[in-house]
Protein backbone atom coordinates (compact mmCIF):
# COMPACT_ATOMS: atom_id res chain seq x y z
CA UNK A 1 0.00 0.00 0.00
CA UNK A 2 1.66 3.45 -0.93
CA UNK A 3 0.40 6.81 0.49
CA UNK A 4 -1.32 7.47 -3.05
CA UNK A 5 -4.08 4.93 -1.96
CA UNK A 6 -4.89 6.67 1.46
CA UNK A 7 -6.59 9.89 2.32
CA UNK A 8 -4.28 12.65 4.09
CA UNK A 9 -5.40 13.03 7.61
CA UNK A 10 -6.83 16.06 7.20
CA UNK A 11 -8.80 15.40 4.12
CA UNK A 12 -7.08 15.97 1.69
CA UNK A 13 -8.22 14.17 -1.67
CA UNK A 14 -6.51 11.09 -2.22
CA UNK A 15 -3.48 11.09 -5.05
CA UNK A 16 -3.35 15.21 -3.76
CA UNK A 17 -0.90 15.35 -0.82
CA UNK A 18 -1.79 18.32 1.42
CA UNK A 19 0.30 21.23 1.59
CA UNK A 20 3.12 21.07 4.09
CA UNK A 21 2.57 23.61 6.66
CA UNK A 22 5.54 26.01 7.44
CA UNK A 23 7.14 24.02 10.91
CA UNK A 24 5.10 21.39 10.28
CA UNK A 25 7.43 17.60 11.32
CA UNK A 26 8.84 15.80 8.69
CA UNK A 27 7.97 12.09 8.35
CA UNK A 28 10.91 10.15 10.02
CA UNK A 29 13.29 8.21 8.38
CA UNK A 30 13.97 4.43 8.86
CA UNK A 31 16.36 5.19 12.01
CA UNK A 32 13.97 6.83 13.44
CA UNK A 33 10.82 5.20 12.97
CA UNK A 34 12.60 2.44 14.26
CA UNK A 35 13.90 3.96 17.23
CA UNK A 36 10.20 5.27 17.95
CA UNK A 37 8.89 2.11 17.23
CA UNK A 38 10.94 0.74 20.16
CA UNK A 39 10.20 3.18 22.49
CA UNK A 40 6.28 2.70 21.45
CA UNK A 41 6.87 -1.31 22.15
CA UNK A 42 6.69 0.49 26.01
CA UNK A 43 2.89 0.26 25.68
CA UNK A 44 2.55 -3.93 25.05
CA UNK A 45 5.20 -4.28 27.51
CA UNK A 46 3.33 -2.67 30.22
CA UNK A 47 -0.26 -3.33 29.57
CA UNK A 48 0.17 -6.83 28.07
CA UNK A 49 3.51 -8.38 29.36
CA UNK A 50 3.36 -7.03 33.10
CA UNK A 51 -0.55 -5.67 33.43
CA UNK A 52 -1.75 -9.01 32.07
CA UNK A 53 0.26 -12.11 31.28
CA UNK A 54 2.47 -11.66 34.45
CA UNK A 55 -1.02 -12.80 36.37
CA UNK A 56 -0.19 -16.43 35.39
CA UNK A 57 2.97 -16.45 37.54
CA UNK A 58 1.39 -14.74 40.25
CA UNK A 59 -2.24 -17.20 40.33
CA UNK A 60 -0.71 -19.89 42.09
CA UNK A 61 0.28 -18.26 45.20
CA UNK A 62 -2.74 -16.31 45.15
CA UNK A 63 -5.03 -19.12 44.59
CA UNK A 64 -3.56 -21.34 47.28
CA UNK A 65 -3.21 -18.39 50.00
CA UNK A 66 -6.79 -17.34 48.89
CA UNK A 67 -8.38 -20.60 49.00
CA UNK A 68 -9.49 -20.49 44.78
CA UNK A 69 -11.03 -23.02 41.85
CA UNK A 70 -9.60 -22.33 39.15
CA UNK A 71 -12.76 -21.19 38.15
CA UNK A 72 -12.46 -18.25 40.37
CA UNK A 73 -8.60 -17.69 39.60
CA UNK A 74 -10.33 -17.18 35.99
CA UNK A 75 -12.76 -14.76 37.03
CA UNK A 76 -10.44 -12.64 37.01
CA UNK A 77 -9.03 -12.79 33.93
CA UNK A 78 -12.39 -12.32 32.90
CA UNK A 79 -12.95 -9.30 34.67
CA UNK A 80 -9.26 -7.84 33.65
CA UNK A 81 -10.85 -8.47 29.91
CA UNK A 82 -14.21 -6.90 30.17
CA UNK A 83 -11.95 -4.15 31.51
CA UNK A 84 -9.87 -4.15 28.39
CA UNK A 85 -13.32 -4.41 26.26
CA UNK A 86 -14.84 -1.48 28.17
CA UNK A 87 -11.18 0.12 27.28
CA UNK A 88 -11.36 -0.79 23.49
CA UNK A 89 -14.65 0.95 22.86
CA UNK A 90 -13.49 4.17 24.75
CA UNK A 91 -10.01 4.62 22.91
CA UNK A 92 -10.73 6.33 19.92
CA UNK A 93 -12.96 8.52 21.93
CA UNK A 94 -9.84 8.88 24.38
CA UNK A 95 -7.77 9.79 22.07
CA UNK A 96 -9.73 12.50 20.22
CA UNK A 97 -10.73 13.94 23.46
CA UNK A 98 -7.20 14.22 25.64
CA UNK A 99 -4.61 13.98 22.33
CA UNK A 100 -2.82 10.64 21.42
CA UNK A 101 0.33 11.29 23.73
CA UNK A 102 -1.90 12.35 26.84
CA UNK A 103 -4.49 9.41 26.80
CA UNK A 104 -0.99 6.68 26.01
CA UNK A 105 0.80 8.24 28.91
CA UNK A 106 -2.03 8.33 31.44
CA UNK A 107 -3.17 4.83 30.50
CA UNK A 108 0.10 3.51 31.03
CA UNK A 109 0.43 5.11 34.57
CA UNK A 110 -3.14 3.72 35.93
CA UNK A 111 -1.74 -0.06 34.15
CA UNK A 112 0.85 0.84 36.98
CA UNK A 113 -1.20 2.35 39.58
CA UNK A 114 -3.67 -0.12 38.98
CA UNK A 115 -1.08 -3.16 39.75
CA UNK A 116 0.22 -1.68 42.60
CA UNK A 117 -3.47 -1.19 44.37
CA UNK A 118 -3.94 -5.18 43.38
CA UNK A 119 -1.38 -5.70 46.45
CA UNK A 120 -3.58 -3.89 49.01
CA UNK A 121 -6.94 -6.11 49.67
CA UNK A 122 -7.18 -9.81 49.49
CA UNK A 123 -10.95 -9.42 48.83
CA UNK A 124 -12.22 -10.92 45.68
CA UNK A 125 -14.57 -7.89 44.34
CA UNK A 126 -12.10 -5.34 44.93
CA UNK A 127 -9.90 -7.95 43.16
CA UNK A 128 -11.74 -8.18 40.35
CA UNK A 129 -12.33 -4.22 40.30
CA UNK A 130 -8.86 -3.64 40.58
CA UNK A 131 -8.02 -6.23 37.29
CA UNK A 132 -10.81 -4.51 35.53
CA UNK A 133 -9.44 -1.13 35.53
CA UNK A 134 -5.92 -2.46 34.82
CA UNK A 135 -7.87 -4.24 31.41
CA UNK A 136 -9.26 -0.87 30.49
CA UNK A 137 -6.25 1.59 30.89
CA UNK A 138 -4.20 -1.40 29.14
CA UNK A 139 -6.45 -1.44 26.10
CA UNK A 140 -6.14 2.23 25.24
CA UNK A 141 -2.78 2.26 25.81
CA UNK A 142 -2.21 -0.57 23.62
CA UNK A 143 -4.71 1.15 20.89
CA UNK A 144 -3.19 4.22 20.81
CA UNK A 145 0.26 3.08 20.96
CA UNK A 146 -0.86 0.67 18.07
CA UNK A 147 -2.17 3.38 16.21
CA UNK A 148 1.39 6.02 16.47
CA UNK A 149 3.21 3.25 15.37
CA UNK A 150 0.95 1.86 12.34
CA UNK A 151 1.44 5.48 11.31
CA UNK A 152 5.20 5.09 11.24
CA UNK A 153 4.88 2.78 8.62
CA UNK A 154 2.04 4.48 6.52
CA UNK A 155 3.97 4.77 2.88
CA UNK A 156 6.40 2.43 3.53
CA UNK A 157 6.70 -0.94 1.46
CA UNK A 158 4.52 -4.05 3.32
CA UNK A 159 7.42 -5.92 5.07
CA UNK A 160 9.10 -2.49 6.09
CA UNK A 161 5.71 -1.59 8.34
CA UNK A 162 5.19 -5.04 9.43
CA UNK A 163 8.38 -4.81 10.24
CA UNK A 164 7.53 -1.61 12.76
CA UNK A 165 4.21 -3.19 13.79
CA UNK A 166 5.95 -6.30 14.57
CA UNK A 167 8.79 -4.32 16.97
CA UNK A 168 5.84 -2.40 18.80
CA UNK A 169 3.69 -5.31 20.09
CA UNK A 170 7.27 -7.54 20.63
CA UNK A 171 7.21 -5.07 23.69
CA UNK A 172 4.64 -7.67 25.22
CA UNK A 173 6.97 -10.32 25.00
CA UNK A 174 9.71 -8.07 26.19
CA UNK A 175 7.14 -7.08 29.57
CA UNK A 176 7.00 -11.25 29.91
CA UNK A 177 10.52 -12.26 29.66
CA UNK A 178 11.09 -9.25 32.40
CA UNK A 179 8.14 -10.79 34.41
CA UNK A 180 9.42 -14.06 34.24
CA UNK A 181 12.66 -13.16 35.50
CA UNK A 182 11.17 -11.12 38.86
CA UNK A 183 8.10 -12.51 39.43
CA UNK A 184 9.45 -16.16 40.42
CA UNK A 185 12.35 -14.82 42.53
CA UNK A 186 9.73 -13.06 44.80
CA UNK A 187 7.60 -15.93 45.18
CA UNK A 188 10.02 -18.41 45.53
CA UNK A 189 12.28 -16.50 48.15
CA UNK A 190 14.20 -18.83 50.40
CA UNK A 191 12.04 -20.81 53.17
CA UNK A 192 9.61 -17.95 52.62
CA UNK A 193 6.34 -18.53 51.58
CA UNK A 194 4.96 -16.95 48.29
CA UNK A 195 4.52 -13.49 48.87
CA UNK A 196 1.91 -12.41 45.96
CA UNK A 197 0.99 -9.11 47.16
CA UNK A 198 5.08 -8.23 46.69
CA UNK A 199 5.06 -9.53 43.74
CA UNK A 200 1.82 -7.13 42.51
CA UNK A 201 4.16 -3.96 43.76
CA UNK A 202 6.98 -5.84 42.05
CA UNK A 203 5.18 -5.48 38.51
CA UNK A 204 3.88 -1.99 39.54
CA UNK A 205 7.30 -0.42 40.00
CA UNK A 206 8.46 -1.96 36.54
CA UNK A 207 5.98 -0.48 34.60
CA UNK A 208 6.17 2.58 36.06
CA UNK A 209 9.72 2.53 35.26
CA UNK A 210 9.03 1.52 31.66
CA UNK A 211 6.73 4.59 30.58
CA UNK A 212 9.49 6.88 30.03
CA UNK A 213 10.39 5.00 26.84
CA UNK A 214 7.95 5.50 25.17
CA UNK A 215 7.80 9.38 25.17
CA UNK A 216 9.91 10.15 21.59
CA UNK A 217 7.41 7.95 19.86
CA UNK A 218 4.53 9.71 21.09
CA UNK A 219 5.01 13.42 20.69
CA UNK A 220 4.18 14.85 17.57
CA UNK A 221 5.10 18.48 17.78
CA UNK A 222 3.67 21.68 15.86
CA UNK A 223 1.43 21.32 13.25
CA UNK A 224 1.24 17.61 12.54
CA UNK A 225 -0.33 17.13 15.96
CA UNK A 226 -3.35 19.04 14.87
CA UNK A 227 -3.47 16.76 11.74
CA UNK A 228 -3.28 13.63 14.09
CA UNK A 229 -6.08 14.66 16.48
CA UNK A 230 -8.00 15.57 13.71
CA UNK A 231 -7.97 12.16 12.04
CA UNK A 232 -8.09 10.32 15.47
CA UNK A 233 -11.56 12.58 16.05
CA UNK A 234 -12.68 11.81 12.80
CA UNK A 235 -12.24 8.05 14.21
CA UNK A 236 -14.29 8.52 17.29
CA UNK A 237 -16.80 10.71 15.26
CA UNK A 238 -20.23 8.94 16.19
CA UNK A 239 -20.64 10.12 12.76
CA UNK A 240 -18.09 7.79 11.29
CA UNK A 241 -18.73 4.08 10.57
CA UNK A 242 -15.93 2.15 9.77
CA UNK A 243 -16.59 -0.65 6.98
CA UNK A 244 -16.14 -3.80 9.53
CA UNK A 245 -18.35 -6.59 6.83
CA UNK A 246 -15.25 -6.68 4.40
CA UNK A 247 -13.01 -8.00 7.47
CA UNK A 248 -15.86 -9.82 8.81
CA UNK A 249 -13.48 -13.35 8.73
CA UNK A 250 -10.68 -11.04 10.42
CA UNK A 251 -13.16 -10.41 13.56
CA UNK A 252 -14.48 -13.71 13.89
CA UNK A 253 -10.98 -15.37 13.87
CA UNK A 254 -9.97 -12.61 15.91
CA UNK A 255 -12.27 -13.27 18.68
CA UNK A 256 -11.59 -17.10 18.68
CA UNK A 257 -8.12 -16.08 18.84
CA UNK A 258 -8.60 -14.08 21.78
CA UNK A 259 -10.76 -17.22 23.77
CA UNK A 260 -7.97 -19.09 22.97
CA UNK A 261 -4.53 -17.65 23.55
CA UNK A 262 -5.77 -16.52 26.94
CA UNK A 263 -6.68 -19.93 28.16
CA UNK A 264 -3.20 -21.14 27.05
CA UNK A 265 -1.43 -17.80 29.04
CA UNK A 266 -3.53 -18.07 32.38
CA UNK A 267 -3.15 -21.93 33.17
CA UNK A 268 -0.36 -22.82 31.46
CA UNK A 269 1.86 -22.30 34.41
CA UNK A 270 -0.87 -23.80 36.81
CA UNK A 271 -0.45 -26.73 34.18
CA UNK A 272 2.79 -27.05 34.65
CA UNK A 273 3.40 -26.51 38.13
CA UNK A 274 0.74 -29.41 38.67
CA UNK A 275 2.80 -32.03 36.77
CA UNK A 276 5.76 -31.01 39.02
CA UNK A 277 6.89 -28.49 37.11
CA UNK A 278 9.57 -26.54 40.28
CA UNK A 279 10.41 -22.35 39.85
CA UNK A 280 13.64 -22.66 37.76
CA UNK A 281 11.29 -25.10 35.28
CA UNK A 282 8.67 -22.29 35.15
CA UNK A 283 11.31 -18.90 35.28
CA UNK A 284 12.85 -20.81 31.72
CA UNK A 285 9.79 -21.52 30.59
CA UNK A 286 8.25 -18.14 31.02
CA UNK A 287 11.71 -16.13 30.04
CA UNK A 288 11.88 -18.24 27.03
CA UNK A 289 8.31 -17.83 25.70
CA UNK A 290 8.69 -14.05 26.02
CA UNK A 291 12.12 -13.82 24.16
CA UNK A 292 10.83 -15.90 21.63
CA UNK A 293 8.07 -13.03 21.46
CA UNK A 294 10.47 -10.53 20.69
CA UNK A 295 12.89 -12.19 18.63
CA UNK A 296 9.47 -13.19 16.29
CA UNK A 297 8.41 -9.27 15.81
CA UNK A 298 11.54 -8.90 14.12
CA UNK A 299 11.69 -12.54 12.30
CA UNK A 300 8.12 -12.33 10.97
CA UNK A 301 7.76 -9.10 9.39
CA UNK A 302 9.16 -10.32 5.95
CA UNK A 303 6.66 -13.13 5.51
CA UNK A 304 3.84 -11.12 7.08
CA UNK A 305 4.60 -8.66 4.04
CA UNK A 306 4.57 -11.02 1.64
CA UNK A 307 0.98 -12.93 3.20
CA UNK A 308 -2.03 -11.25 1.92
CA UNK A 309 -5.51 -11.23 3.65
CA UNK A 310 -5.50 -13.46 6.22
CA UNK A 311 -3.50 -15.98 5.71
CA UNK A 312 -0.18 -14.24 7.47
CA UNK A 313 -3.09 -14.41 10.61
CA UNK A 314 -3.95 -18.19 9.63
CA UNK A 315 -0.17 -19.11 9.87
CA UNK A 316 0.76 -17.81 12.72
CA UNK A 317 -2.79 -18.73 14.51
CA UNK A 318 -2.20 -22.09 13.36
CA UNK A 319 1.43 -22.31 14.96
CA UNK A 320 0.09 -21.19 18.40
CA UNK A 321 -2.62 -24.33 17.79
CA UNK A 322 0.05 -26.53 17.85
CA UNK A 323 2.35 -25.33 20.94
CA UNK A 324 -0.89 -24.99 22.94
CA UNK A 325 -1.55 -28.93 21.96
CA UNK A 326 2.33 -29.88 22.94
CA UNK A 327 1.56 -29.77 26.82
CA UNK A 328 -0.88 -32.18 26.48
CA UNK A 329 0.77 -34.65 24.75
CA UNK A 330 3.95 -34.49 27.41
CA UNK A 331 4.70 -32.66 30.76
CA UNK A 332 8.40 -33.61 30.10
CA UNK A 333 10.09 -30.53 30.02
CA UNK A 334 11.63 -30.70 26.64
CA UNK A 335 8.29 -30.20 25.39
CA UNK A 336 7.22 -27.70 28.20
CA UNK A 337 10.04 -25.22 26.45
CA UNK A 338 9.31 -26.30 22.55
CA UNK A 339 5.41 -24.81 23.72
CA UNK A 340 6.84 -22.19 25.10
CA UNK A 341 9.27 -21.25 21.91
CA UNK A 342 6.65 -21.67 19.86
CA UNK A 343 3.71 -19.96 21.46
CA UNK A 344 5.95 -17.13 22.38
CA UNK A 345 6.74 -17.24 18.42
CA UNK A 346 3.65 -16.04 17.43
CA UNK A 347 1.19 -15.43 19.84
CA UNK A 348 1.82 -11.96 19.61
CA UNK A 349 3.00 -11.86 16.34
CA UNK A 350 -0.73 -12.22 15.60
CA UNK A 351 -1.65 -9.06 16.54
CA UNK A 352 0.44 -7.53 14.22
CA UNK A 353 -0.69 -9.71 11.40
CA UNK A 354 -4.23 -8.65 12.14
CA UNK A 355 -3.46 -5.20 12.36
CA UNK A 356 -1.46 -4.85 8.93
CA UNK A 357 -4.45 -6.63 7.43
CA UNK A 358 -6.87 -4.11 8.73
CA UNK A 359 -4.27 -0.91 7.80
CA UNK A 360 -3.83 -2.61 4.30
CA UNK A 361 -7.55 -2.96 3.51
CA UNK A 362 -9.18 0.59 5.12
CA UNK A 363 -7.60 4.26 4.53
CA UNK A 364 -6.09 5.81 6.83
CA UNK A 365 -8.61 7.29 8.51
CA UNK A 366 -10.24 4.38 9.68
CA UNK A 367 -7.44 3.06 11.66
CA UNK A 368 -7.89 4.03 14.88
CA UNK A 369 -11.79 2.74 15.01
CA UNK A 370 -10.63 -0.33 13.36
CA UNK A 371 -7.93 -1.54 15.40
CA UNK A 372 -10.33 -0.63 18.23
CA UNK A 373 -12.98 -2.53 16.52
CA UNK A 374 -10.84 -5.41 16.33
CA UNK A 375 -9.38 -5.17 19.89
CA UNK A 376 -12.87 -5.18 21.11
CA UNK A 377 -14.08 -8.69 19.64
CA UNK A 378 -11.17 -9.90 20.60
CA UNK A 379 -11.66 -8.84 24.40
CA UNK A 380 -15.03 -10.42 23.92
CA UNK A 381 -13.17 -13.41 23.56
CA UNK A 382 -11.28 -13.03 26.22
CA UNK A 383 -14.01 -12.49 28.64
CA UNK A 384 -15.41 -16.21 27.54
CA UNK A 385 -12.29 -18.20 27.29
CA UNK A 386 -10.91 -17.80 31.65
CA UNK A 387 -14.36 -19.00 32.30
CA UNK A 388 -15.02 -21.56 30.21
CA UNK A 389 -10.93 -22.88 30.41
CA UNK A 390 -11.41 -22.55 34.23
CA UNK A 391 -14.51 -24.22 34.79
CA UNK A 392 -13.58 -27.28 32.80
CA UNK A 393 -10.33 -26.96 34.84
CA UNK A 394 -12.17 -27.62 37.46
CA UNK A 395 -13.24 -31.20 36.45
CA UNK A 396 -11.76 -34.59 36.59
CA UNK A 397 -9.35 -33.68 34.09
CA UNK A 398 -7.84 -30.76 35.48
CA UNK A 399 -6.00 -28.19 33.50
CA UNK A 400 -5.62 -30.65 30.54
CA UNK A 401 -9.11 -29.90 29.68
CA UNK A 402 -9.01 -26.09 29.96
CA UNK A 403 -5.56 -26.01 27.83
CA UNK A 404 -7.58 -28.83 25.19
CA UNK A 405 -10.47 -26.06 24.91
CA UNK A 406 -7.89 -23.47 23.90
CA UNK A 407 -6.19 -25.09 21.63
CA UNK A 408 -9.39 -26.32 19.84
CA UNK A 409 -10.21 -22.79 20.02
CA UNK A 410 -6.69 -21.14 18.02
CA UNK A 411 -7.45 -24.23 14.89
CA UNK A 412 -10.54 -22.96 14.53
CA UNK A 413 -9.48 -18.99 14.83
CA UNK A 414 -6.60 -20.02 11.97
CA UNK A 415 -9.22 -21.84 9.69
CA UNK A 416 -11.65 -18.46 9.80
CA UNK A 417 -8.67 -16.07 9.27
CA UNK A 418 -8.18 -18.40 5.69
CA UNK A 419 -11.56 -17.57 4.60
CA UNK A 420 -10.35 -12.99 4.86
CA UNK A 421 -9.62 -12.28 1.31
CA UNK A 422 -7.11 -9.55 0.57
CA UNK A 423 -8.33 -5.97 -0.56
CA UNK A 424 -7.20 -2.74 -1.31
CA UNK A 425 -7.60 0.19 -0.79
CA UNK A 426 -9.41 2.46 -3.57
CA UNK A 427 -7.85 5.14 -4.92
CA UNK A 428 -10.85 7.36 -3.14
CA UNK A 429 -12.13 6.29 -0.14
CA UNK A 430 -15.46 8.17 0.49
CA UNK A 431 -14.76 9.07 4.42
CA UNK A 432 -18.34 7.19 5.40
CA UNK A 433 -19.30 3.95 3.78
CA UNK A 434 -22.65 2.74 2.95
CA UNK A 435 -22.66 -0.38 4.64
CA UNK A 436 -21.05 -0.62 8.02
CA UNK A 437 -21.45 -1.09 11.46
CA UNK A 438 -20.64 0.77 14.38
CA UNK A 439 -17.71 0.14 16.37
CA UNK A 440 -19.67 -1.09 19.96
CA UNK A 441 -21.31 -3.59 17.39
CA UNK A 442 -20.11 -7.27 16.67
CA UNK A 443 -20.80 -8.83 13.23
CA UNK A 444 -23.23 -12.07 14.10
Amino acid sequence: MTDRHLPSAAGSPAGTPASPSPGAEEKPGPARSMAMALGLATAPAVSLGLGRFAYALVLPAMRSSLHWSLATAGTLTTANAVGYLAGALAAPTVAARRGERTALLGSLAAVAVSLAATAAFADLTYLLVVRLVAGAAGAVALIVGGTLAARLGAGAAPGRSALLLGVYFAGGGLGVAVSGAAVPVVLGGPGGAPDWRTAWVVLAVLSLAAIPACLPGSARPGPAADTTRSATRSAADPGLRWPARPLLALLISYGLFGAGYIAYMTFIVAHLRGHGAGDGLVTAFWIALGCSAVVAGFGWSGILGRLRGGRGSALLMAVTAVAAALPLLSSAAPVSYASALLFGSAFLSVITAVTTCARDSLPQHYWTAAIAGLTTVFALGQCLGPLLAGTLSDGPSGTTAGLAIGAVLLALAAATALAQRARTVPPSAPPAPAVSVPTDTVPG
